[in-house]
């Protein structure tokens, strides 16, 4: 089997998160080099099929943003720096694993621009490689202690409850943008949230701190997923890291669809129309993405995710001043504007 080098951000690239001071960010480039590697070695196994189906989307790319949650959180304390290290792999192997079961539920061809693993391979391969990560994941945890472990099983319960809620209708008589709102909530919001908690905790924080950071972590990480459900819809370019209107194409459900179909206004019975029916022509795409982009939903999604933000923010008074706090409020920032 080829063997494959650690692949670290390229020297230069942007961090996923905005962090204003040089010298922290320098710092979290390094510490981010260190997760890479380290990563590289926890999902090396004794059968080099399985190494190479584990690896095969962890090369594909990606932002690496809950584990530098974890290092920027842990710079707010003074914790050890191992316990913070294993952290921030836990919560990028759980996430990694739950991309290779998203992409088979979704029976998707692409993952961060390269062959997902269910079409390299098959959805046999694909479901065995993600449980296989999340057992790896779990190993790490309990190197963590019985709280971290506690934490982490809640936090596996939440996000296959998101997926599983994800397939299915809201209850009868219930609400379905709730009910939306709960699957992004437990499939991102509660990964983010555990991602800044472990950050606080292995850092040694007060309490407080913790708190604080968690409770921010689910605003943040919830807002950071509706967001892109706005630029599926908004963006002309590929800031969402798809096409534009994929997710409407294929009839995923999103925070613009769902205030769309509340809506009772007359001029939009053509638009309910497309919306309820399928969109892979592309005329009929074209149509409804125009005028979706036209619809007040559009700036209610963006009110919505703008107001969770200020929340998330908010959230942080009991964070102390300094470039860790700075960055977080930055980021928040961020997410309430990129939809404008």
């Amino acid at each position: 089997m080829t063997k494959h080098p650690a692949s670290p951000a390229p020297a230069g690239s942007a961090l996923a998160l905005p962090v204003l001071d040089p010298v922290l960010e320098a710092r979290l480039r390094d510490r981010m080099t260190e997760v890479e590697e380290r990563l590289e070695t926890e999902i090396r196994s004794e059968a080099d099929f399985i190494t190479e189906a584990c690896r095969h989307l962890m090369h594909a790319g990606g932002k690496r943003f809950r584990p530098l949650l974890v290092l920027l959180a842990a710079e707010l304390g003074d914790g050890d720096p191992e316990q913070v290290l294993t952290a921030a792999c836990v919560v990028e192997l759980t996430h990694l694993a739950s991309l290779y079961h998203d992409d088979v539920m979704d029976e998707a061809a692409l993952r961060r621009g390269a062959v997902s693993a269910n079409a390299r391979w098959d959805n046999h391969v694909a479901i065995l490689a993600g449980d296989w990560l999340f057992s790896k994941s779990s190993e790490l945890t309990a190197r963590l202690g019985p709280e971290a472990v506690r934490i982490q099983a809640k936090t596996f319960t939440r996000l296959v409850e998101g997926q599983i809620l994800e397939t299915l209708p809201p209850p009868d008589g219930g609400d379905p943008l709730a009910h939306y709102l709960r699957v992004v909530a437990g499939k991102t919001g509660s990964l983010i949230a555990t991602s800044a908690r472990y950050g606080a905790m292995f850092g040694a924080t007060p309490p407080a701190t913790v708190a604080a950071l968690t409770a921010y972590g689910e605003k943040v990480g919830t807002a950071f997923q509706l967001s892109d459900d706005i630029l599926d819809v908004g963006s002309d370019s590929t800031e969402s890291g798809k096409t534009p209107g994929t997710d409407l194409r294929e009839g995923v459900p999103t925070l613009p669809v769902m205030l769309a179909l509340r809506s009772a206004r007359p001029e939009d019975a053509r638009l309910l129309e497309l919306l309820h029916g399928p969109l892979t022509d592309d005329d009929r795409h074209a149509e409804a993405l125009e005028l979706l982009r036209a619809h007040p939903a559009m700036t209610e999604a963006r009110d919505h995710v703008r107001q969770l933000a200020e929340e998330a923010a908010a959230l942080l008074d009991e964070v102390p001043e300094g470039s860790v706090k700075d960055a977080l409020v930055a980021f928040a920032d961020l997410i309430a504007t990129r939809t404008s």
